[in-house]
């Protein structure tokens, strides 16, 4: 069993060893997007299956509450929290909808819709990025593999270079919080006040 953990481990860092050399500069400038959305006064709209559901709402939560500062809060909405309308959707209209639906229901010109999907393949997230880009929203993919049928609807497809769902959601959480923390800084903090 050492020798499993040990190697889970490894694994995990190769991969974070690809992803500072490979998206360190592509997760910057998705922030500075995510900065300019809020500066501007729309919002983050997120969305993902299983894991990703739950990766989903970490990332709303962090924003609407805090990350590490004391600040105003933040426009994100979760959509996969919403057990009624979930419900309601997938009864009414089928389970492919259900992100699509509140997209459309919610969604404003401006805003960014980020879809967290390990395959890049989710049917309803797919569904719901191209509502967002019809409504003239930002698209964003988080994404594994090879980025999936996800990454073409997507103003930015940001994948994590690995085929392993675990590490890819290990990629996911870590590039949030770095995310959240550059948004922090960018709008209230060391960045904000160099006019970065």
């Amino acid at each position: 069993m050492q020798q499993f953990v040990t190697k889970q481990l490894q694994d995990h860092q190769a991969l974070f060893q690809k992803i500072e050399t490979e998206l360190a500069r592509p997760i910057a400038h998705l922030a500075e997007r995510l900065i300019e959305t809020l500066k501007i006064g729309n919002k983050l709209m997120i969305m993902g299956n299983g894991g990703s559901a739950a990766d989903a709402q970490h990332f709303a939560g962090e924003i609407v509450s805090r990350f590490r500062m004391e600040r105003p809060g933040l426009p994100a909405i979760s959509l996969s929290t919403d057990t009624s309308i979930i419900t309601a959707i997938g009864n009414d209209y089928g389970f492919d909808r259900i992100f699509s639906r509140q997209v459309e229901a919610l969604a404003a010109p401006g805003d960014a819709v980020i879809g967290i999907s390990t395959s890049g393949n989710s049917p309803n997230v797919l569904k719901a990025l191209e509502v967002a880009r019809q409504a003239g929203c930002t698209t964003i993919g988080l994404l594994g593999k090879d980025g999936g049928s996800i990454k073409a609807v997507c103003d930015i497809p940001l994948i994590i270079p690995s085929h392993d769902t675990p590490r890819v959601q290990e990629g996911h959480i870590t590039v949030i919080h770095i995310l959240c923390d550059l948004i922090e800084q960018g709008l209230f903090g060391i960045f904000a006040r160099e006019g970065l």
